[in-house]
């Protein structure tokens, strides 16, 4: 009965990703201007293709599509009617994103039961490794886009796509199922006795292998620079908090953490990498000694920003900058996240609480990741 409707429902599964991929083909070939250009080139291709071409926009209008690259040329083609996508994120975007994650967990949870593994909380330590390797891979492509010109990429289009976010998420995906599906295969042969260690090892093995990579960029070449500083003041300062913060609630609370365990100090350090690497980069890489800034492409952090310029004082964003509210609400949701995992959400479905913790922690550890190691190459 249980393996009937385990096959009944990833079938469903399939034929609603189907059944959505036909509506938006069908859907671009018929309404090719409102579906297509209008809808997903907008706000999820287009991105991912100015980006690609280190392009400030790229607009499609009655001449067809074009890439501009200063600020001033994508007014002017949005003024005329052109349909302008930027890189980053908008609103849209992330609803369609959310959505799609949503739709995708349920998937992986049936990839899960059909590999019919134990996914314990070993195999989750063991993907924080693959999240790290996420956010480093994506700097690739940003080291990418600084090669100056006259210059050949080491990575060109349409391959630079595939480490362009969100598309970077899939690529990541295939990474780490291709890493389990043979550490599943030595385990099940008996050469190993559990799947775990040789999948984080794959997973530290790619992370370190990338990050040598940039590393060596960072040496040898003029247009990538090395400040350590910021790595090192990122990872301890969101270690600290979130070490803090999580014996501080086991002191006073200790049944928020009796659920999630030693899990919820991972939530909380992957978001508090991601709070702390923005506020690092958005306020204070100055007083690290290193002369760039960077700005939010996601709309909620700029909404904060945009929020706390609005309210808060003059003199303390003179001292505290703007964007310290960011970390904050990071650091309250995971604490949230740790409260509403409990012990009875684990005992009813371990597999689906761990996995949704998975994805909770890897939309915080990768994009910090990213900023973090952006900052400590000034790229």
């Amino acid at each position: 009965m249980q393996v009937t409707e385990q096959f009944d429902t990833g079938r469903a599964w399939v034929g609603t990703a189907l059944a959505a991929l036909t509506v938006f083909v069908v859907g671009s070939l018929a309404l090719t201007e409102q579906v297509y250009w209008g809808f997903i080139w907008q706000y999820f291709w287009g991105p991912v293709y100015a980006d690609a071409h280190n392009a400030i926009c790229a607009a499609h209008g009655s001449g067809g599509t074009e890439l501009l690259y200063q600020q001033s040329a994508c007014r002017v083609a949005a003024s005329e009617g052109a349909i302008v996508a930027e890189p980053g994120y908008t609103l849209v975007s992330e609803v369609g994103y959310m959505v799609l994650l949503l739709f995708s967990l349920v998937g992986v949870l049936q990839l899960i039961e059909y590999l019919d593994f134990e996914a314990d909380r070993r195999t989750f330590y063991a993907l924080i490794p693959f999240m790290l390797f996420g956010g480093v891979l994506r700097v690739v492509e940003d080291a990418n886009d600084a090669v100056p010109e006259g210059v050949s990429q080491a990575i060109a289009y349409p391959w630079n796509s595939l480490i362009i976010s969100p598309v970077i998420y899939f690529t990541v995906f295939v990474v780490t199922l291709a890493a389990l599906l043979g550490t599943l295969k030595i385990y099940r042969a008996g050469y190993t006795e559990t799947h775990a260690r040789p999948f984080a090892a794959v997973g530290v093995a790619a992370f370190l292998g990338t990050f040598a990579y940039l590393t060596v960029l960072g040496a040898t070449k003029d247009y990538v620079g090395l400040y350590p500083q910021v790595l090192v003041s990122t990872v301890l300062i969101a270690t600290l908090l979130a070490v803090g913060i999580w014996k501080g609630v086991d002191r006073v609370a200790p049944s928020i953490n009796e659920g999630t365990g030693a899990i919820g100090l991972v939530v909380l350090w992957g978001h508090a990498i991601d709070g702390v690497a923005n506020v690092i980069a958005a306020d204070w890489l100055g007083v690290l000694g290193v002369n760039l800034t960077y700005t939010p492409k996601h709309p909620a952090n700029e909404f904060i920003i945009g929020a706390t310029e609005a309210i808060v004082p003059a003199s303390v964003l003179a001292t505290l900058g703007s964007s310290w509210p960011f970390l904050l609400v990071k650091l309250v949701v995971a604490v949230a996240v740790i409260w509403i995992f409990d012990a009875e959400i684990f005992e009813e479905s371990p597999r689906y609480a761990l996995l949704l913790l998975t994805a909770i922690v890897a939309v915080g550890l990768g994009p910090g990741t990213r900023d973090m190691i952006r900052a400590t190459f000034g790229i």
